[in-house]
């Protein structure tokens, strides 16, 4: 296996650097995993499945709950994996089993419990194919171009927010719903997973991958004890009840209000393409300001596209809307990696970061649950999304408490 050690003369600084290939590997491989390909989709299937099974609003989207929840409860162990055996033995099986159950979604029969089992399996490697997996190996090849490195792999999730939807759509519109998972299961598989085995590594593994590479920082019990670790994941909770029920429910609202199907998918495809310039902003501004203050900034904005969501009844209107929540959801996923890494250092980055997963992902099957069964019930998403909207703004407010940074945990090179 070729040594993953730098070139002699780069840094990280340079483009040559062997770090920025890793980048590039986890960029395209978080575009085909858990957090792009099954997420940002997710929202076009809702009505096709329910016209094909006669299923609820609210039973489909209770499948991204269970997702959600699995992703939570398995993410602090396979964080715990990946501090002791290293991303890249967690990574190519997760991604090999992701890929072949979306694949399996177009075998899906008339029985709700066979949707719910996948949904199930999906969450288990989840975030083995997902950037919490990827965050670890990135984050051990940089320092001072953390922010950027963090921004440019999390890009991945916007491409693939930006363009997935749009072709699972067309493919749906053209060829049925079954034919556009069984393409999105392909793309998992030929995108990800060579790319995955090919680049991803730690910093300094030479020739066998038999550890991780020893770094400073906390424990994961110190994390726990930290008024900092419980700060991050307060606002991650209310922003992933909020975000995730907007984005899963955002195509069924939009055509609901008499915009078509197409124009929906596009309004989900600039989210996607709002996430990648949040992500790029996001890294840029992280390198140079208090990533306390960042966040209070992305938090609000999210907030505000939740609320103009509420009250959208036109296609431009969805538009802005999605742009605003796009830019949200592509700062958050590069801010808590990046705040992580400043507070607690990289010794038990991996397992702090799927334990904030486990409360994101509890959140996160709340938010799509609580949105259906309130049009079940009513008919409407507004009133809901406007108390959701408030809701995050008063959240966001709980950044400015965060701390300075420590100097006992920095995220170490070597």
């Amino acid at each position: 296996m070729r040594s993953a050690e730098p070139e002699p003369g780069l840094g990280e600084f340079d483009l040559g650097y062997y770090g920025w290939r890793v980048v590039l590997a986890a960029c395209f491989g978080v575009m085909a995993g858990f957090g792009s390909l099954f997420v940002y989709t997710f929202a076009v299937f809702v009505k096709p499945l329910g016209a094909e099974f006669g299923w609820s609003r609210e039973a489909v989207s209770r499948g991204f709950a269970i997702a959600a929840i699995t992703v939570g409860l398995c993410s602090p162990l396979l964080g715990r994996w990946i501090d002791r055996f290293g991303p890249r033995r967690i990574i190519l099986p997760c991604m090999t089993v992701f890929g072949s159950g979306i694949a399996s979604l177009a075998l899906l029969r008339s029985g709700l419990w066979q949707f719910y089992v996948i949904c199930f399996v999906l969450g288990v490697v989840g975030n083995g194919a997902a950037h919490l997996a990827y965050s670890r190996s990135i984050s051990t090849w940089f320092q001072r171009r953390l922010g950027m490195a963090l921004a440019f792999v999390m890009v991945g999730s916007g491409l693939g927010a930006m363009i997935l939807p749009v072709v699972a759509q067309t493919i749906i519109s053209r060829s049925g719903w079954r034919a556009a998972y069984g393409a999105l299961g392909c793309i998992a598989l030929l995108l990800g997973l060579p790319l995955s085995w090919r680049y991803i590594r730690e910093r300094g593994l030479v020739r066998r991958e038999s550890a991780p590479v020893a770094h400073s920082g906390m424990t994961w019990q110190q994390g726990l004890r930290s008024f900092a670790f419980w700060i991050i994941v307060a606002v991650l909770c209310v922003s992933s009840i909020s975000m995730n029920g907007a984005i899963t429910q955002m195509s069924a609202l939009l055509t609901d209000r008499g915009i078509t199907a197409r124009s929906a998918a596009l309004c989900a495809s600039i989210l996607g393409g709002s996430s990648l310039l949040g992500r790029v902003g996001v890294g840029w501004l992280l390198d140079r300001f208090f990533g306390a203050r960042v966040a209070f900034v992305i938090s609000l904005t999210t907030a505000a596209g939740i609320f103009l969501l509420a009250r959208a009844n036109s296609f431009p209107a969805g538009c802005l809307a999605a742009a605003l929540i796009g830019v949200g959801a592509g700062g958050e996923a590069a801010i808590t990696p990046y705040l992580l890494t400043r507070y607690f250092g990289l010794r038990a980055f991996s397992t702090l970061y799927g334990l904030t997963w486990t409360f994101y992902a509890a959140a996160a099957a709340i938010g799509p649950v609580i949105l259906g069964r309130a049009f079940d019930s009513t008919g409407s998403y507004a009133s809901l999304l406007v108390i959701l909207a408030a809701a995050l703004a008063l959240a966001a407010a709980m950044n400015l408490f965060l701390p300075k940074y420590s100097n006992s945990s920095p995220v170490d090179l070597p």
